[in-house]
């Protein structure tokens, strides 16, 4: 058995750290002698240098030499190597013959390695690194060490793929990472993949972290059939850390070249967003200018007063149909320019904003653009238990602007007195309140002025019971939740009226219990009708969530309807339509969410919605849909993301309109997670408000830890998949803190 001789050192001893080196807690398995020493074996100032060999030789203060298996270790770092020669006086330590150098979970091996403790300097000679805050690992020609914070390279490779596997790497002719300031220069590199070099840059720089940095981000590329081959590379400027920019050309093959620029900004007190697009010369419109703008800005002024700017602009009607890959983009039709001050004084609110709209028309299908309103103001108040009642204001003064239709202006105040009865299984809310409302009106023939006064009486009441029960061993509280809702208006004539912003207001149980069966000023309803409405909810005993939900309602009316729209025709029956829902979850996998509003003349759904998803486990999920309007919709909605296998995972999303026998939006797409790197293949196909076709693929190479390459899908994904997760952010033991990469 070979001697093994330990000597111990008190002198002041560091290894520098790699560039990413962190406190990450890896465990080393290593011989007891090696480990950390205790404070009584520390003085301040000090570190405490351990070293272990088969043999060794020197003198405290002179060079020290220590033969086979060597192990030496100060302070969260350990040296092993074949040879190593330590001279105390200038804090040199020489390793030769398989070294490898620990430090907090970062590794370096190498042929020979030199470390000049004093000045927090290193070399390696033909290393192998390992920096596990990074995940990332490569080979190099030479490695320097500067200091704490900076480390050099010359002929490296990097990559973050496990061994054996090196599906991509970076080759560089020189490696600068620099984790004071958190940034990585590479030179002359050229990115493999599958061995195959297909990127070569003579410069790029990258974060060592997710912090922001700036340069090139990766480009992104595609095709649709309205601009052809498209070809996108961004250059992000991060300008200070509460503002930034991107500036990214975007060249259309058939179009020409495109500029899309971003600017953000954040303060303590306001932050807003900059969008400019501009395509100088659109060659499948005979070299037309086209461009959109938006600017969004929220301000907090004081802490009660606040204000925001949404300002929007578009060259054309089709510019977005023809310039977006988006459904919700190409959809929009009118593009506000507004802006709004909100002053909160606690129990009362004022605000005012100026609206204007830019209608984007289609000619197939023209719409009426909507009003201006220049301004709109209003004022709220609550005060609440004076003398038992609640007294509530609301009050509004809008200018209505069209350049084809009447205008005017409208002012509203509605005052209302409420006294709570509460019990603990109760409540019971009588309400009386006069809405008065005056035009003055600009039209020819149209009177000057005209007023409205109607007084407004209601009850709101209901109850609450409860039991316990369970389900499959589940302790669960079951409510039911009978509610009455009565509602007086009395008739006022109101065909006289204009309409500026008012429109019958969508049944179903949101609105269920209101007063008012229209959205908007023009209209009170008159009503003498009684809603009657009954919830039951299924209550987890132990966590207090709610499992599931089943909500009951109908209106009932004792007088037919007289106050209508123009072009619209009056209620006559008796009693509305039958509003059913049922929401929750059915148990760990299992959610449903589903609606019907049921005609009961006709005795059969009028409408109805129904969404069922299961998601066994994060990253395998399916939603089926269904939506149906009597007479002008009807659409089965599929749509799911499912691994089907550790590294295959298939996504995609089909909408059927059954109405226009014809698939609206149709989403397929696979994506491969190798580990360090993931590749996404996406098909899309949609149609616009304008009924037009837009079909687009998506090819993404996402090298973790670099950057991603090819045009982007994920917010396609996220929008159209319900739940969707992209695969390397799926949970997973990434390491083995035991495992050593490189041994």
């Amino acid at each position: 058995m070979p001697l093994v001789a330990r000597w111990l050192f008190a002198a002041a001893v560091s290894l520098p750290a790699t560039a990413m080196g962190q406190s990450l807690g890896l465990k080393l398995k290593l011989d007891p002698a090696l480990r950390a020493p205790t404070p009584a074996e520390l003085t301040q100032g000090d570190s405490a240098l351990f070293l272990e060999a088969d043999r060794v030789a020197g003198k405290a203060g002179d060079s020290v030499q220590a033969d086979g298996n060597v192990r030496l270790r100060s302070r969260g770092q350990t040296v092993f190597a074949d040879n190593v020669v330590y001279t105390p006086a200038d804090e040199v330590l020489t390793a030769t013959g398989h070294v490898r150098v620990d430090r907090l979970g970062d590794m370096i091996e190498g042929a020979k390695v030199r470390i000049d403790m004093r000045n927090d300097k290193a070399y390696a000679e033909s290393p192998e690194y390992y920096f596990r805050a990074l995940n990332a690992r490569g080979k190099a020609n030479r490695l320097f060490v500067d200091s704490k914070t900076r480390i050099k390279a010359e002929a490296a490779t990097y990559s973050t793929c496990v061994p054996p596997s090196q599906d991509w790497f970076l080759k560089v002719r020189k490696l600068d990472l620099d984790r004071e300031k958190d940034e990585g220069v590479a030179r002359g590199a050229t990115v493999y993949f599958k061995n195959v070099p297909f990127l070569y840059t003579p410069y790029i720089d990258f974060p060592l972290s997710n912090a922001r940095k700036s340069g090139f981000l990766g480009p992104t590329y595609g095709t649709t059939g309205k601009s052809g081959f498209e070809l996108t590379v961004p250059y992000y400027l991060n300008l200070a850390p509460n503002y930034d920019a991107t500036i990214a050309p975007r060249f259309l093959a058939k179009r020409g070249l495109m500029f899309n620029n971003e600017f953000r900004y954040l303060n303590a007190n306001f932050s807003g967003i900059v969008n400019a697009e501009f395509l100088p010369n659109d060659r499948e419109r005979g070299g037309e200018r086209r461009y959109a703008l938006a600017l969004r800005h929220n301000h907090a002024l004081t802490p009660a007063l606040t204000g925001y700017v949404n300002l929007q602009k578009a060259s054309d009607d089709r510019y977005f149909v023809d310039l977006s890959n988006r459904l919700a983009v190409t959809s929009i039709s009118n593009l506000p320019r507004e802006g709004g001050l909100t002053y909160n004084g606690g129990w009362w609110t004022f605000a005012g904003r100026t609206q204007k709209f830019q209608t984007l028309q289609d000619p197939l299908a023209p719409i009426t653009p909507p009003y201006a309103r220049l301004p709109q103001l209003t004022f709220t108040a609550l005060r609440q238990d004076v003398r038992g009642f609640d007294a509530n204001l609301a009050s509004e003064y809008v200018s209505f602007s069209h350049p084809t239709l009447l205008n005017g202006r409208r002012t509203t105040i509605y005052p209302s007195l409420t006294y709570p009865i509460q019990r603990s299984f109760a409540t019971i809310l009588p309400k009386v309140g006069l809405h008065y409302t005056r035009y003055e009106l600009d039209g020819a023939g149209q009177p000057g002025t005209q007023d409205r006064m109607l007084p407004i009486f209601s009850v709101d009441s209901s109850v609450t019971f409860e039991r316990n029960t369970s389900f499959r061993g589940t302790p669960l509280l079951q409510t039911l939740e009978p509610r009455l809702y009565y509602v007086y208006i009395p008739y006022h004539d109101q065909s006289r009226l204009p309409v500026f912003d008012t429109a019958v207001a969508d049944f179903n149980l949101a609105q269920v219990f209101s007063e008012n069966q229209f959205v908007g000023g023009d209209r009170i309803n008159d009503a003498n009708q009684l809603t009657a409405g009954v919830s039951s909810r299924l209550i987890d005993a132990l966590d207090g969530r709610e499992r599931l939900r089943l909500t009951l309602a109908q209106r009932f009316f004792f007088a037919d309807q007289r106050v209508t729209l123009p072009n619209t025709v009056a209620r006559t029956q008796n009693r509305s339509d039958v509003l059913a829902a049922l929401t929750g979850r059915m148990s760990q996998s299992w959610y449903i969410d589903t609606a019907v509003k049921m005609d009961i003349n006709q005795g059969r759904p009028d409408r109805s919605m129904f969404s069922l998803r299961y998601n066994p486990q994060i990253g395998n999920l399916v939603n089926l849909g269904y939506r149906f309007n009597r007479g002008s919709f009807e659409q089965v909605d599929v749509s799911g993301q499912w691994q089907l296998n550790e590294r295959w995972s298939g996504v995609g999303r089909l909408a059927y309109s059954m109405f226009d026998r014809r698939a609206t939006t149709t989403i397929a797409g696979i994506e491969y997670n190798a580990g360090c790197w993931v590749g996404r293949f996406v098909l899309q196909e949609f149609v616009t408000f304008t009924q037009d076709s837009v079909r687009a693929f998506f090819f993404q190479l996402e090298l973790n830890g670099l950057s991603k390459i090819g045009s982007n899908p994920l917010e396609i994904l996220r929008q159209n998949v319900l739940g969707y997760q992209r695969m390397n952010a799926l949970p997973q033991s990434q390491f083995n803190e035991d495992y050593y990469p490189m041994q």
